[in-house]
């Protein structure tokens, strides 16, 4: 659970009735915006392809043929 001042409460309340989103997804949006914001995956998506861009596309060692 999170806590906030009433000031900082009552902001996020008119945000959330202006914008017509649910505090939850005023929350998603803020942390997702937080972790991209410190080169973190948001979404698994972007988790799995940033895991794959690691690995090398065309390992040389493996396809050398033996002579």
């Amino acid at each position: 659970m999170i806590e906030f001042d009433a000031e900082t409460w009552h902001a996020l309340h008119g945000l959330s009735r202006d914008s017509m989103k649910s505090l939850h997804d005023l929350a998603d949006e803020a942390f997702r915006d937080l972790l991209r914001k410190h080169g973190h995956p948001a979404t698994l998506k972007e988790a799995l392809r940033e895991s794959a861009r690691r690995l090398p596309a065309n390992d040389a060692d493996r396809n050398r043929k033996k002579r």
